[in-house]
């Protein structure tokens, strides 16, 4: 477990969900007026830069020469070993497990040895205080990396992953998660957990927009517009037309397998 500590921030910080190679995204989220006058250092990135779509590479190096804060996720952890498959815990969704390898063996092949040992050195969580409130960034949950903590968990779940991060470095105000690439916002006993949704795909509501966070005095979702259009002719460009060029689009997932059936459309 690789933990790092960012101290006290100070001022406006952003937040972004998986990148998943969607360089159209990353491009219009730097571009954004939310991002003017935000140093690198107050965005944090909560993992999987790199996934579905057709620019692994030039993410994963915007993401690391541009000094962005981001912790490890489970592609990132997946590539660095040099695995068969992304890890993405979908042994009991077998179609996305099996569209899954067309883009992770795309994403594998344009990551380079530089990047690979990057990512291997990357954290898996972070901590920071933030107006007198302590954060912990994870990627999936404290149990598992590629844990899926749905917006429709019970709380007793959540309270089980308090726990494993309350017996690792303490109490925290808030969680800031991912992994599932669907907004979510509870409280359990006190303590938030928050996540922005993902930056390089919709959250299976049919809309082509996607979604980053902005913490000041609150924390604010933000929905992202950006040219779906060209990323999605970036991955047909490519040969991915597993399904989720067409995700880009539609704003639906090509399989619901993985999601709770309350979030099934």
């Amino acid at each position: 477990m690789i933990i790092k500590d960012l101290g006290t921030v100070t001022g406006k910080m952003l937040v972004m969900g998986g990148i998943y190679s969607n360089l159209q995204a990353l491009n219009a989220f730097l571009a954004q007026p939310d991002a003017h006058d935000v140093a690198a250092d107050h965005i944090i990135c909560t993992g999987d830069i790199v996934a579905y779509c057709a620019d692994a590479r030039a993410c994963a190096e915007h993401v690391r020469d541009l000094g962005i804060v981001t912790i490890a996720g489970n592609c990132e952890r997946q590539i660095a070993a040099g695995a068969d498959d992304c890890g993405c815990g979908f042994e009991n969704a077998p179609t996305c497990s099996l569209l899954s390898r067309g883009w992770y063996a795309h994403a594998l092949d344009q990551t380079t040895v530089g990047l690979r040992h990057w990512m291997a050195d990357l954290p898996d969580w972070i901590t920071f205080i933030h107006r007198d409130k302590r954060y912990v960034v994870v990627h999936g949950g404290a149990s598992d990396i590629s844990k899926f903590v749905w917006p429709t968990v019970n709380d007793a779940d959540i309270r089980a992953e308090l726990a494993l991060i309350n017996q690792e470095i303490g109490r925290v105000d808030c969680v800031l998660a991912s992994h599932t690439g669907i907004v979510m916002d509870r409280t359990v006993d006190g303590v938030r957990w928050y996540n922005s949704g993902a930056l390089g795909m919709p959250a299976h509501a049919g809309k082509q927009t996607t979604s980053y966070a902005v913490i000041d005095d609150d924390i604010e979702t933000h929905d992202l517009v950006y040219d779906a259009q060209a990323a999605h002719d970036a991955m047909v460009a490519v040969g991915l037309v597993q399904g989720y060029h067409d995700s880009l689009l539609s704003g639906y997932w090509p399989s619901e397998e993985s999601l709770p059936p309350e979030l099934h459309r």
